[in-house]
């Protein structure tokens, strides 16, 4: 790669990174033609972005971007690639699918809505993570129940008042 090159893909490394809400590191070495060609298409219908990058030009674009990736650093050792999610839940899932078939890929680190994950044990924490549609629905669920209960409430009243009124006009 010539200098210009490296330079050209720092900076397309560094505007991706500026725009990114979820980022995971993994290693995917090891994996042979089929199942890279599985996950990249795994990756592609689940609205995943893949791409496999060099530990010294991600550094540096992580340097230059805005953003504080904080530990993610000390993981760009051996093999790195990059997964871009807009949900941050979804690589984590891919990836305990894929490991059903296979021991790869390893998860290095991961960035989600500011906040860093370190280490391959926290895939788990990193799958039960709700989206944001996932806990906006929960919200509009636990505020609709209160209202049901007093629209249900109020008809099971009618219904009780009027009887009342009923035997006591009968007297």
């Amino acid at each position: 790669m010539t200098k210009e090159q490296k330079v050209q893909e720092i900076q397309d490394l560094t505007d991706k990174l500026s725009s990114v809400k979820n980022l995971y590191l993994t290693d995917i070495a090891g994996l042979d033609a089929v199942q890279t060609t599985a996950l990249r298409r795994a990756c592609f219908n689940s609205n995943i972005k893949l791409s496999v990058v060099k530990n010294t030009l991600l550094e540096k674009a992580m340097e230059a971007s805005d953003k504080d990736f904080g530990n993610l650093k000390e993981v760009l050792k051996g093999n790195t690639s990059l997964m871009f999610s807009d949900v941050g839940n979804t690589p984590a899932k891919l990836i305990k699918n894929f490991r059903k078939k296979s021991e790869k890929p390893l998860l290095k680190g991961a960035y989600i809505e500011e906040a860093i994950y370190i280490g391959d044990d926290q895939i788990d924490v990193l799958e039960s993570i709700k989206s944001k549609e996932e806990l906006i629905g929960e919200v509009i669920t636990l505020l609709q129940s209160p209202a049901k209960n007093v629209i249900s409430s109020l008809q099971s009243g009618r219904s009780n008042i009027s009887g009342i009124l009923k035997t006591l006009s009968e007297r």
